[in-house]
């Protein structure tokens, strides 16, 4: 019976692993280090050998599209081509609407409510792959006979950062195969009382991942938070539908109460079973965690890029763009971008997101941009900036073009690296190969497009009294990004 729609949930910001994880590339959208790909490619691609899966659901934020429809493309051979549709939320309202939006997606597949949702977090990591697709197996005839199941994540340590699903009597053997009644949920307990929780050897990390049918969620969700239920299912009838993109109303999302489904339902409902994974689970949601899932040299050290350390031991270092140097450190994590730098000690790296809040409230943008930032077209680098002028680096992927613009306070100076271009500067159109140049006076409608085979490479040169990213009125746009 494959009728099992799997939800990948990808709409967090990842801000504990600033400064690599930011608002506009979160962390399931990044390779981890020494990873060939992204979180929310691995994630899908692990599920790839489950025998119900017959589709997939990515729920994301409505500026990460673009990057998400082309990590999905990359891998669409991997996926036997099964139907892949996106969500796009305006606004997070946590996991419990996302939900509801997919159960309301799955019921248009199948008007019975038959169809189950195998609901994952983008952002995890598992090693054990074939055990994770054990468990999900072992797991579908539970949730075919109308029970919610979560997966318990065997611990093996008292961590306080995540919460705890304390097991219950076992169910029958014979269709569950080691699935248990849960007794209680403890979120995020003190150390003692997780010390306590695993002597007692009853208990698992709750790892987020979940599997049920769609109805039985939205009759849940009806019954313990109607007024979610009530305002997903106004947003969604009015939902938008444009090619692989399902856009639910925004004005009705804006209203939904932000609530995660644990809170939600899943501690509520009493049809419920645990089954235990044991898959090398790890949700990535630290330094010291990532730390812990690297291979180490035998001095516990975890280097990538260009590093070069003396008596240092129990260290994370990753370099981005430049040789970073460690002399007598011992359990730090050091993270360095081509526009910021972390440095701090393996056990405050979970408050990392306050330096997150302190960047917000001074302004800054480093908390959402890189300074490189991707754009549907390719991407741009900031390379230097300073009073009345700015250099950007420029990629554009090969037949790819920047929407027709005009800016009212800068001119742009495109000098040609690398590659073919064609140039739209008012009503002239023409092409520009390496080491040619054109001058956009300010006011003039232009667009830069790579008509070539190759990836473009352009400097960009702007000068003016304003140089923010607002300052544009775009005429069209191939990407469907919004003109006028």
């Amino acid at each position: 019976m494959n009728e099992t729609t799997v939800v990948l949930l990808s709409g967090g910001s990842g801000t504990r692993l600033w400064p690599i994880s930011r608002e506009l590339l979160p962390k399931q959208l990044l390779a981890l280090p020494g990873a060939g790909q992204t979180m929310l490619q691995s994630t899908l691609l692990r599920c790839n050998g489950i025998s119900s899966v017959d589709s997939y659901l990515v729920i994301c934020n409505e500026q990460h599209r673009f990057m998400v429809t082309e990590q999905l493309h990359a891998i669409r051979s991997a996926t036997a081509a099964l139907p892949v549709r996106i969500i796009l939320e305006t606004v997070g309202r946590n996991t419990a609407p996302a939900i509801a939006f997919a159960a309301h997606n799955a019921l248009e597949q199948s008007p019975l409510g038959s169809r189950l949702l195998l609901v994952l977090p983008a952002d995890h990591v598992i090693s054990d792959e074939l055990n994770f697709r054990g468990a999900v197996e072992r797991a579908l005839p539970l949730a075919r006979r109308g029970l919610f199941v979560t997966f318990g994540v065997t611990p093996n340590r008292p961590e306080t950062g995540y919460g705890y699903i304390v097991r219950g009597n076992l169910l029958e053997r014979t269709e569950s195969q080691g699935a248990y009644e849960i007794s209680r949920f403890v979120e995020k307990p003190e150390k003692s009382l997780a010390e306590t929780l695993i002597a007692e050897g009853n208990c698992y990390w709750n790892s987020g991942i979940f599997l049920f049918s769609a109805s039985i969620y939205l009759d849940a969700l009806s019954r313990h938070a109607p007024d979610i239920a009530q305002v997903c299912e106004s947003a969604w009838s009015k939902a938008k539908v444009d090619d692989e993109f399902i856009r639910p109303d925004p004005q009705d999302l804006s209203a939904v109460r932000a609530d995660s489904i644990d809170y939600a339902v899943m501690e509520k409902v009493e049809n419920i079973a645990v089954v235990p994974l044991s898959s090398g689970w790890s949700d990535v949601g630290s330094w010291s965690s990532i730390h812990d899932t690297l291979g180490l040299d035998e001095k516990k050290n975890a280097f990538y890029g260009d590093v070069i350390s003396v008596d240092t031991e129990n260290t994370l270092v990753i370099s981005e763009s430049r040789l970073v140097a460690t002399l007598g450190l011992s359990g730090y994590a050091v993270i360095e971008t081509k526009d910021a730098v972390l440095v701090s000690r393996k056990d405050r790296v979970q408050d990392v997101k306050r330096i997150v809040a302190r960047l917000k409230a001074d302004g800054r943008n480093e908390h959402s941009l890189h300074r490189e930032v991707y754009r549907p077209w390719g991407s741009y680098d900031g390379l230097e900036q300073g009073p009345g002028y700015q250099v950007k680096r420029l990629m554009l992927k090969p037949g790819a073009a920047i929407s027709l613009q005009l800016h009212h306070h800068r001119s742009e100076h495109w000098i040609i690296v690398a590659g073919q271009a064609q140039v739209t500067r008012g009503e002239d159109v023409f092409e520009l190969s390496a080491n040619e140049s054109t001058y956009i006076p300010a006011g003039v409608k232009h667009r830069l497009e790579n008509i070539g085979t190759s990836p473009l490479r352009v400097i960009e040169v702007q000068s003016g009294s304003y140089l923010g990213e607002d300052d544009i009125i775009r005429f069209d746009d191939r990407y469907g990004r919004s003109v006028g």
